[in-house]
């Protein structure tokens, strides 16, 4: 039996293999909105396990599976034995013997390396506390569609130094971009791979500086799932930190703004800005899906080339 393939850190995927799945991206995206049917993977089956809430990583999944011809299962810790306590190596071993593909959307890191470790096909990282390689695939997919090359550009995450601005620190090193990251004190981001990321990476306490001449600036919810007691501290500690118009002056001209949703209008960015021109974020939610469907065509078959 060959070593499956798995997606769980941005990192996992060399530069080489990423442009491949941008371009195939490009591709499906195409195909569909020509009314195109492409169904590789008919009779296959993907296990979708979420211990966290969601609303993109969801639908992008099960859509994206349906379009390739294949089937989605949802499961979740009401409807199964993984929110009983039965161990993860277990659940691996069953659910890659009845499923060609798990994607797991869940709350430790730790949890998705033990059940790729266990697993007999690819396991995908739906989102961790630690990392969100999907969104970010997304996010850096609609830069290259509007834009071009993020290769030399500069990326400014506004915001908690979370899950988000720890996968973008890991694609500024794999694509050879800049990411220069403001966040308050105390919450930084700390880099856990143990990759120096000098040549690529900034910190500041000051949004300005950090959005100074960027050609993307990005953010997220300052309360992050999983952190909602820490909502109203977080709120008083991120003052001064929204995206406004002004915030975006001090990028590039033609800077685009991007959020991985949901957002908070008046709190992380303000809405003349996620609704105004210089926002892509609704190209970049749908891109969710289009990226997805050529990693799960990646993970599965390797290089397509049609």
């Amino acid at each position: 039996m060959t070593q499956a393939r798995h997606f769980l850190q941005f990192s996992d995927l060399s530069r080489e293999a990423l442009t491949h799945v941008f371009e195939r991206a490009a591709i499906l995206k195409r195909r569909r909105d020509a009314g195109e049917l492409y169904r590789p993977l008919v009779g296959k089956v993907m296990t979708m396990i979420f211990e966290k809430n969601s609303t993109r990583t969801r639908v992008s999944f099960e859509a994206g599976m349906s379009q390739l011809g294949g089937h989605a299962m949802f499961l979740d810790g009401k409807s199964s034995q993984i929110g009983r306590g039965e161990p993860v190596e277990d659940t691996a071993r069953v659910l890659s013997r009845m499923s060609d593909i798990i994607m797991i959307r869940t709350f430790e890191q730790a949890t998705v390396e033990t059940l790729a470790a266990n697993s007999r096909v690819p396991v995908i990282n739906g989102l961790t506390n630690e990392y969100h390689p999907c969104q970010i695939l997304a996010d850096v997919f609609t830069y290259l569609e509007q834009r071009g090359s993020i290769a030399g550009k500069t990326v400014a995450w506004i915001g908690d130094g979370n899950n988000m601005a720890r996968t973008w620190l890991q694609a500024a090193k794999v694509l050879g971009f800049k990411l220069k990251v403001a966040t308050p004190k105390g919450y930084e981001l700390t880099v856990l791979d143990g990759v120096d990321y000098s040549d690529c990476y900034e910190a500041y306490t000051d949004p300005k500086l950090a959005a100074k001449d960027a050609d993307l600036v990005t953010t997220d919810v300052f309360t992050s799932m999983g952190f909602e007691a820490e909502a109203e501290a977080r709120r008083q500690a991120f003052d001064g930190f929204m995206v406004d118009a002004a915030l975006m002056t001090a990028a590039r001209p033609d800077a685009l703004f991007m959020h991985c949703l949901p957002a908070h209008r008046g709190e992380e960015v303000a809405a003349e800005v996620i609704d105004g021109p210089q926002s892509v974020v609704w190209d970049e939610a749908e891109n969710r899906m289009h990226v997805q469907k050529a990693l799960i065509e990646y993970l599965l078959l390797g290089q397509v080339h049609d």
